[in-house]
């Protein structure tokens, strides 16, 4: 049985950061990080079931198109990506009651939409990315045993391109779903690595009163290849949605509209309305699954 220290449930027996019970989401779910977006996307649901809201950590549940879909915000940082996919995970794979993980466990469909910058210049504002694999700069998933879902290849290689400061903890490369991958892509979506590091600062390479340990990590990480693949944007969440996802059997994808563009130093004349098509195209291709 998992204790209570554990496990904290709220008085009406919902996940304690999130709000939720297991019949409030579900099981495709949509990840945005600001609270503000849910409302971008559930603006184009049919009706609305549910909704409540948590700090940073804003559901609303409801019909698309006749698929039953969650919006959930997590805020921002691979430590609040910790606690929205545990929490996720005990609502569907965990008996709340009796607290013991389920015999028969349950994936969820889990799609990052996001806004992010280009660091390729062949990758132009108003286009998408797919995340094909997250490469956690944060070190938060070295907290679980990790070994079966990192791909050690990516992870060495970029550790030998950047002469990366081992006192930082290694960085860890994880994939996205192939069953999402497939079903989302198209040939207007660019492909590559994403970057997730654990600030927005420093971690992102910005210099305002602080020096930073590595002021060239950021060229060489523009100039990192593994076979063909590069590294496409930097973000704060996407490598660890894909590890936690992969590690408690979910299927996670990440996309982003690309709002800037740091090679060509550009950025979009309309970001919204980038975004609006690419919420546009997710809920339609969930609801054709």
């Amino acid at each position: 049985m998992i204790q209570s220290s554990e496990l904290i449930l709220n008085p009406d027996g919902s996940v304690y950061h999130l709000n939720l019970r297991p019949e409030h989401i579900a099981h495709d779910i949509i990840f945005v990080g600001d609270q503000n977006r849910v409302e971008k996307i559930t603006q184009f649901f049919d009706s609305i079931e549910y909704s409540t809201q948590k700090r940073e950590f804003k559901t609303q549940t409801g019909i698309y198109k006749g698929k039953r879909i969650s919006v959930l915000s997590t805020g921002i940082g691979p430590d609040n990506i910790d606690i929205v996919l545990n929490e996720l995970d005990a609502l569907v794979n965990i008996d709340l009651e009796t607290r013991k993980p389920k015999e028969k466990l349950t994936s969820l469909n889990i799609i990052r939409i996001g806004t992010s910058g280009s660091l390729q210049e062949d990758i132009p504002v108003d286009s998408f990315v797919m995340s094909k694999f997250g490469l956690g700069l944060d070190n938060m998933l070295r907290s679980y045993l990790i070994d079966d879902v990192s791909i050690t290849e990516i992870e060495d290689a970029f550790v030998n391109h950047t002469n990366w400061d081992a006192r930082k903890g290694k960085p860890y490369v994880t994939k996205c779903s192939e069953e999402l991958e497939k079903l989302i892509e198209s040939d207007k979506i660019s492909k590559g690595i994403t970057a997730t590091a654990g600030g927005f600062y420093g971690p992102q390479g910005r210099v305002l009163r602080l020096n930073i340990q590595d002021e060239e990590l950021n060229n060489k990480m523009d100039n990192f290849s593994f076979e063909g693949t590069k590294i496409t944007n930097l973000e704060m969440e996407t490598a660890a949605i894909y590890g936690l996802s992969a590690l408690l059997g979910h299927n996670a994808l990440s996309l982003n509209a690309i709002i800037a563009n740091r090679a060509s130093g550009t950025f979009s004349e309309d970001p919204y309305k980038a975004v609006d098509e690419l919420i546009a195209y997710t809920l339609n291709k969930l609801a054709e699954k």
